[in-house]
């Protein structure tokens, strides 16, 4: 199972830290198991390089373009179910309402979400957890892990993600033959859409050290919506790791 966080920290990961490559903060005090982060990292590359990087080139030439679209719509729409429901328990309930509007809209003017007509329409996009839900409560992040398969992940979204798995659509498919060929596709969509900045991972002066910076700032960036405290240090534990409050 390719990484399906990666996609998503690059590309947000780009736009905040402008392409940096580098480390700015004590990597033994924000991820104290790097060693077997690195060791786990490696592991989802080796995977990544063999096998998903070539069958996701291969399904970017050959599917046109407008297809590779509506796949990513269709995955998107699938996903606004959990997002309505941290919304909800975050007590974003207009947000809540705007995204049970997209997905109702989408599922059926739109095909079963392969055409996204309620952006056209001027419902906004967002993008909820239950890990981001946790932080919204105050519960810090913990220290920073890797899964294997899974990627980049902090104590508190490792918690969260089953969560999210039991809320998914996905999930309520009995039929195993067909929820498998799901999540390979959206394994291969995500992957598709990673290809276009692969060069520029690949130039950082340390990929894992990039990969763990951009995602760390990601993940706090959603918590907040996108207006984290200036004082905030992105890394430090919470509570159950420290004496003292990181939480202005």
């Amino acid at each position: 199972m390719y990484d399906f966080t990666k996609i998503s920290v690059l590309l947000l990961g780009f736009i905040l830290t402008g392409c940096a490559t580098t480390s700015d903060y004590e990597s033994t005090e924000a991820d104290p198991f790097e060693s077997l982060n690195r060791a786990s990292y490696d592991f989802n590359s080796a995977i990544d390089k063999a096998i998903l990087k070539p069958v996701a080139k291969g399904y970017d030439n050959i599917t046109p373009a407008p297809i590779k679209t509506g796949i990513s719509n269709f995955f998107a729409n699938l996903d606004e179910i959990p997002t309505i429901i941290n919304g909800v328990l975050q007590g974003k309930l207009s947000d809540a309402i705007n995204d049970s509007g997209r997905f109702l809209i989408n599922t059926s003017i739109g095909l079963a979400g392969f055409i996204d007509v309620a952006t056209d329409l001027g419902f906004e996009q967002h993008d909820e957890d239950f890990g981001q839900t946790l932080g919204a409560w105050g519960i810090g992040s913990g220290p920073y892990i890797v899964l294997p398969f899974l990627g980049p992940s902090t104590l508190r979204d490792t918690f969260g993600r089953p969560v999210d798995s039991y809320t998914s659509i996905k999930q309520d498919i009995d039929h195993i033959p067909t929820r498998n060929t799901l999540y390979a596709f959206e394994m291969l969509d995500l992957r598709y859409r990673l290809l276009a900045i692969d060069s520029q991972l690949e130039d950082a002066l340390d990929e894992y050290s990039f990969v763990r910076d951009a995602f760390m700032m990601r993940r706090n960036y959603q918590v907040y919506d996108g207006n984290p405290p200036e004082e905030d240090d992105l890394y430090e534990e919470d509570d159950l790791y420290e004496d003292e409050d990181i939480i202005d």
